[in-house]
């Protein structure tokens, strides 16, 4: 085997496409074809299984990935410790959550096609707790979490910042202008789930059900967007991270509840543990430190 083959074959794996994988590399989809092709060929095994429509791993592509991981992170440390020359470039494949895509993720995404136009950012939509399993096996390069634990098992964190959650609902709602609103009086109301798969959705969940005598009932939305219509629209309160409603309260079309949460989050960048960071992970990971800092002063002004 050959480290293009390996290279190939680690993106079809993270992806679990061809397709996806012969973008995101550049080539011709029937080269990506033969270059796995031809590690199964040198290996005598399957790496993939091609399902209807799909693949997967098969379990011998699965022991392969951490091993192609290992050896990709040694070629990209030898390279910087034998060069150090150059713009950063090639791929960064990078697991967030919906609301840090929407809301922190453009600008960035701008500041990086402009100066860093050789490095190619894949954000890959993902839950917490997926991201955290991804950078265990080395599908994800980084990932962002927004979490009350920061530690994490085989994953490293830098912490970019405590996340405000708000409560927010109508401005012609029962609870808008009220003083103190405590939990209780959100029991009284229908709430909007927050994000799937978020972990102060369920920390809020587990708020609204300890002093509750049943289960408090949530209406399912689904995504950020939806939820904020349906607030908007007068069916309930929900409680989200401040920078998804920012645009919203300006407008006026929301409103913030006189509420606190009782729990924090943080907004984490985190990789595997033990892996080599390489310089395209640096720059991006020293950067979005500077951004985190650049978004505190600009809340403290």
């Amino acid at each position: 085997m050959d480290l293009k083959q390996l290279t190939t074959f680690h993106r079809v794996a993270t992806l679990l496409s061809f397709t996806r994988a012969a973008a995101d590399l550049k080539y011709a989809q029937s080269s990506v074809t033969a270059q796995v092709k031809g590690l199964e060929v040198a290996l005598g095994v399957e790496l993939f299984e091609r399902l209807r429509g799909r693949i997967r791993l098969t379990p011998a592509g699965e022991r392969l990935v951490p091993y192609a991981e290992q050896i990709l992170s040694l070629v990209d440390e030898a390279r910087d410790r034998t060069t150090g020359l150059g713009e950063p470039s090639g791929v960064l494949t990078i697991g967030t959550m919906e609301s840090f895509t929407s809301y922190r993720m453009p600008p960035v995404l701008e500041y990086f096609h402009h100066r860093y136009p050789q490095l190619q950012l894949a954000l890959r939509p993902s839950m917490c707790r997926d991201t955290c399993e991804a950078l265990r096996q080395g599908t994800f390069d980084l990932g962002f979490l927004m979490e009350a634990e920061t530690d994490h098992p085989g994953v490293r964190t830098e912490i970019l910042g405590s996340e405000p959650l708000v409560a927010v609902a109508a401005p012609d709602h029962v609870l808008a202008g009220a003083r103190n609103v405590t939990t209780g009086d959100l029991r009284a109301v229908p709430i909007l789930a927050p994000e799937a798969g978020c972990s102060y959705g369920a920390m809020f969940e587990a708020e609204l059900n300890g002093g509750a005598e049943q289960p408090v009932p949530l209406l399912q939305f689904g995504n950020i967007e939806s939820i904020k219509r349906g607030v908007s629209a007068g069916l309930g309160v929900s409680v989200l991270p401040a920078m998804a409603v920012a645009a919203e309260i300006e407008a006026r079309s929301l409103t913030v509840l006189d509420w606190k949460a009782p729990f924090e989050v943080y907004t984490q960048i985190a990789w595997r543990y033990g892996r080599h960071l390489t310089r395209e992970m640096r720059v991006f990971i020293d950067w979005m430190v500077r951004f985190a800092e650049q978004d505190r002063q600009l809340v403290a002004c």
